[in-house]
């Protein structure tokens, strides 16, 4: 299926690794231009050749903590610099720590919003009039199942992504008919938050050793596997594109049928 983004300019953030990787390939595989970002220069640099050696389109990389408005700003400079424009946006970031609500901090609650909330209405506000100019832009945020149903130890993420697909909703009417705003909620990928989440319950005695617990994750899913990031980003590529052009507000959870809310 021809996705008709071919020449789209794309910027993904938090795309040095894991699922925002996979969304930046999945894009540029159908030849969107798309610049990736993140903290590590070496991995990002890792990541771009990663990404180039399946684009159809150019892969720009361009280092930045997304918790500094000021990095932010110069992301989407950049993009706009290279590309003329900004016509799909996914944001993506680091899932904060681990552990139990009595032993969380009030600098990890503090971290982890600006990690997981500020950091996308700082990149959407600064993207914004740049998607409106364009012929149909699109958001993607990448979230969490967590906020379709709360994960044990995992008080942060159950908590403050709520408010990420609540801007989502909000964002789907206030950027229309311009912009359509949508999430993806993920349940288990083979990422490397995944293995540190694993390890970190090892650590805690949760675990005897990782393949138990990657036992544990998986032993509740229908499908009985985890996810792909590699499908994960396609799902991102569909909904970017204009084969999607009557869905917005939208949030799609990607689990393998583990969750059991009924909506």
């Amino acid at each position: 299926m021809d996705l008709q983004i071919s020449g789209d300019a794309a910027l993904v953030t938090a795309s040095s690794s894991g699922l925002g990787k996979a969304s930046a390939a999945a894009l540029a595989r159908e030849g969107a231009d798309v610049v990736i970002n993140g903290r590590d220069e070496d991995r990002l640099d890792e990541a771009a050749a990663d990404i180039r050696a399946v684009a159809e389109g150019e892969v720009v990389a361009q280092p930045g903590d997304l918790t500094e408005a000021d990095d932010i700003e110069a992301l989407v400079e950049r993009t706009v610099a290279e590309f003329g424009g900004i016509d799909h946006l996914v944001t993506s970031a680091g899932g904060p720590p681990s552990g139990p609500f009595l032993e969380t901090t009030d600098e990890d609650w503090q971290e982890a919003y600006d990690l997981l909330v500020m950091s996308v209405v700082r990149t959407v506000r600064e993207a914004a009039d740049h998607l409106r100019a364009g012929d149909g832009g699109t958001v993607v945020t990448i979230t969490s199942k967590s906020v379709k149903e709360a994960i044990d130890s995992l008080v942060l993420s159950n908590s403050v992504r709520m408010s990420v697909v609540g801007l989502e909703k909000t964002l789907s009417r206030e950027l229309a008919p311009e912009v359509r705003v949508n999430a993806v909620l993920p349940g288990s990928h083979e990422t490397s938050r995944i293995r540190e989440l694993i390890e970190q319950a090892v650590d805690r005695g949760e675990y005897d050793s990782y393949e138990e617990g990657l036992a544990a994750w998986t032993a509740d899913t229908p499908l009985e596997m985890m996810g792909d990031p590699d499908r994960l980003g396609d799902m991102v590529a569909f909904l970017s594109s204009p084969r999607t052009e009557y869905v917005t507000g939208e949030t799609v959870l990607l689990d393998g049928g583990e969750s059991r809310s009924n909506l």
